[in-house]
């Protein structure tokens, strides 16, 4: 019997590779991206930034982003965040990478991670390729936590690693303080403990009023906070994410992080953007004001949508979504079919965007085909 080629992992085999749809249509609402691009004089100093750095690549960079996490650093605390320093900071290419490097550090054989569906779907990747016991929880019908029934769930498995996306991707749901601290107190109530990361991809984006986890850092030493700046930033093809947590968290990660891990391009482009962070995030109220109103022009068609306090907002429920998925494409508008099954999730565009998705998704739903099947999950 001829041997399967290449010799991939059992488990990996047939698994296609994660990735939404990149498909060239007039209107891309599907990956939670800024619409907004750096202004001219933005991109003009990371230009001269990345140019500078391209006279050093001959030699290695900086292996502790030094003057990169100062820069952190200053601006988290800006963001939610106080008495944050240096050595509680920690960026790689992407919040995949950090999650990747917690789960490295802290899953492993014999341990699990946990986190609450509909949740980010990479997370259980994350865990499988750190060879990571994947253990999942349930949300309630709104997408917030029972609190009782999470606590009882950490307590009962024990995870080394707890997963709370905050704002929750793909439905938006924001956690309140209290939720972190009792499943910070729960993980560190059993030996030898387990970390709580608590995922602000789309923090700058909560509404007003919404705290962000980074106050609670002096409370829980087990609690990491990660951010990123592909979205409130508008830099996702520069790939950098990074977290808070307390020192010796950053310490344990060191370990298992590659040499060099983020290359002076990457550094340049990430310090140059914190100069312009102003300006940068200038559009952030913006795009809240254009969920806000997407959020309530959607139940006004008598659609189901999740509060959000992230950049998109999850809307449903369908018999057949992905035929609203394809009647959406069809006129010229790509969104996102994830989430659970009949709710689909569209990312926060400029007006004349969100004005497209409007249009087309009236049209859509008035095809025979499709309100007949709207219709029917409403019935």
């Amino acid at each position: 019997m001829t041997a399967a080629f290449p010799p991939l992992r059992e488990e990996l085999r047939g698994i296609e590779p994660y990735g939404a749809p990149q498909l060239d249509v007039p209107v891309q609402l599907n990956v939670n991206e800024n619409p907004y691009g750096p202004s001219p004089e933005a991109a003009a100093d990371i230009a001269q930034a990345v140019g500078a750095a391209a006279a050093t690549l001959n030699r290695y960079p900086d292996r502790e982003f030094t003057e990169l996490r100062e820069g952190l650093a200053a601006y988290l605390n800006t963001s939610g965040g106080s008495g944050i320093t240096a050595d509680m900071v920690w960026a790689a290419n992407g919040s995949n990478e950090v999650m990747l490097q917690l789960l490295q550090a802290f899953g492993g054989p014999g341990r699990c991670a946990l986190s609450f569906a509909p949740t980010y779907s990479m997370y259980p990747e994350y865990a499988r390729d750190a060879m990571t016991e994947w253990v999942t929880g349930h949300r309630a019908e709104d997408f917030s936590l029972d609190l009782d029934a999470a606590r009882a769930l950490v307590l009962e498995r024990r995870p080394s690693v707890v997963l709370l996306p905050s704002p929750n991707n793909p439905t938006g749901t924001a956690l309140p303080p209290e939720a972190v601290s009792m499943l910070c107190e729960a993980a560190a109530s059993y030996d030898p403990g387990g970390v709580v990361v608590v995922d602000e991809a789309y923090g700058e984006f909560r509404r007003s009023g919404t705290p962000s986890a980074l106050e609670l850092l002096p409370v829980h030493r087990n609690l990491v906070v990660s951010r990123t700046m592909s979205k409130a930033f508008a830099l996702a093809g520069a790939r950098l994410g990074y977290l808070a947590a307390d020192p010796a968290i950053c310490d344990a990660i060191r370990v298992v992080r590659l040499p060099y891990h983020l290359s002076a391009v990457t550094q340049a482009t990430a310090r140059a953007a914190l100069r312009h962070a102003p300006e940068l995030l200038g559009k952030v109220d913006d795009l809240r004001a254009e969920r806000d109103r997407t959020v309530d022009w959607l139940r006004e068609q008598g659609l189901e949508v999740a509060d959000s306090d992230a950049n998109f907002a999850l809307f449903g429920r369908f018999a057949d979504r992905h035929a609203v998925w394809q009647g959406l494409l069809d006129r010229g508008v790509l969104i996102r079919e994830t989430g659970p099954e009949g709710w689909l999730r569209v990312s926060i565009g400029t007006a004349d965007e969100m004005a497209a998705f409007r249009q087309a998704l009236l049209a859509t739903m008035e095809t025979e085909q499709v309100i007949g099947r709207v219709m029917e999950e409403r019935a």
